[in-house]
C-alpha cells in the first residue's frame, strides 16, 4: 500500500514544529486551530506513529517527529523547486560561448545537455579557439561567455571554475619519453603553457627539442599518440591512450592552471545567466 504524505499536511506539520504552538501554526497556514489539529491527527494516522509529545506547557517532537521533519523540509523544498522551474517563462533567443577545442569533448556535452533541458528553444553559438584568442574576443565583447585557461586568477569579469595542474604526458604504447634529446610537442608562442614547459625543462637541465607545434590539443594528442613526442597539458583533459609522466620518471613539476569563466559585462540577460549557472554546476560536480 502506497502512503501519500501530502505537501499540505507536511507544511502544517513544519509550521507547528517551528512555532511550538498550534494556534500560531494555524495563523501561518491560514487555517483554524481545529483544522490544524485534524491535519496532525491525519498525518499521525498515515505513519502510525505519534509526532508530538504534548503537555500543558510544551510541545516537542518525538524521535519519529524529528525524522519526519528532516524529510518534510526536503520534500517541500523539492516541490517548490519543481514548481518554480516548470512555471517560469520559457526562454528563447541565442547565447554565444567560446572555449578551446580541448574542452569541447571533455566538458561541453554535459553543459549543453543540461542547458538544453531547461532552455530547449535557446540557440547556442559555440566558437572553438585557443585561450589567447578567446581573451581577445572577450575584450572586444564579441562573445557572451568564454571558458579559458589562465596562469593567473586576477582576470576581470571572470569566475574560477577549477584549478588544474599542468603535467607531462606520453603515449601508453610508445617510449618517446625515454629519448635524448627529449622530443616535445607544444602549443604556440602565445600560450603560457609553452613557456611553463620550456622553463621546467631548462630548470631540470633536460636536453630537449621542439618536435611539433599545434594550436589545438588534437594536434598535440596526435603527436603524442603516434609516439613522436611528449606534451604538457592540464591533468583533467588527458585523453584515453595517453598517460601522465611522474616526477619519479624524471619529469619536472609545473604550476597549476586556472580554468576561468569569462562574462561579457554588456550581456546582462537571463539566457547568459542560465548558461553560466550550468557551466559552474558542471565544473563543481566534477570537482566534487
Amino acid at each position: 500500500m502506497i502512503i501519500n504524505l501530502s505537501t499540505e499536511l507536511l507544511r502544517t506539520f513544519i509550521a507547528i514544529a517551528d512555532s511550538g504552538n498550534f494556534s500560531l501554526a494555524a495563523e501561518q497556514v491560514n487555517r483554524t486551530q481545529s483544522a490544524v489539529s485534524m491535519q496532525v491527527k491525519r498525518l499521525e494516522e498515515l505513519i502510525d506513529k505519534p509526532l508530538f509529545i504534548r503537555d500543558s506547557r510544551n510541545l516537542k517532537l518525538t524521535a519519529d517527529g524529528l525524522t519526519l521533519m528532516s524529510y518534510a523540509r526536503r520534500i517541500l523544498k523539492l516541490n517548490e523547486e519543481a514548481v518554480s522551474l516548470l512555471k517560469r517563462p520559457e526562454l528563447s533567443g541565442s547565447v554565444s560561448i567560446g572555449l578551446p577545442d580541448d574542452y569541447v569533448t571533455r566538458f561541453l556535452p554535459e553543459i549543453l545537455a543540461g542547458f538544453s533541458r531547461n532552455c530547449p528553444r535557446v540557440q547556442v553559438d559555440v566558437t572553438c579557439e585557443p585561450s589567447h584568442q578567446l581573451n581577445k574576443r572577450m575584450k572586444r565583447l564579441e562573445l557572451d561567455l568564454a571558458i579559458t585557461t589562465s596562469p593567473t586568477l586576477e582576470v576581470e569579469n571572470t569566475i574560477l571554475l577549477q584549478s588544474d595542474p599542468m603535467v607531462w604526458v606520453t603515449s601508453e604504447q610508445h617510449f618517446q619519453h625515454e629519448k635524448t634529446p627529449l622530443p616535445v610537442a607544444l602549443f604556440p608562442d602565445e600560450c603560457y603553457s609553452r613557456s611553463w614547459a620550456i622553463k621546467a625543462l631548462e630548470k631540470a637541465d633536460i636536453d630537449y627539442r621542439i618536435a611539433y607545434t599545434s594550436a589545438t590539443l588534437m594536434g598535440l594528442k596526435a603527436a603524442v599518440m603516434a609516439g613522436l613526442a611528449v606534451a604538457a597539458i592540464s591533468r583533467s583533459i588527458i585523453p584515453p591512450g595517453i598517460r601522465e609522466l611522474s616526477i619519479e620518471e624524471g619529469f619536472p613539476s609545473m604550476p597549476r592552471a586556472s580554468f576561468l569563466l569569462h562574462r561579457n559585462p554588456e550581456s546582462e540577460h537571463t539566457l547568459v545567466d542560465s548558461l553560466a549557472e550550468h557551466i559552474c554546476k558542471a565544473f563543481s560536480a566534477r570537482s566534487d
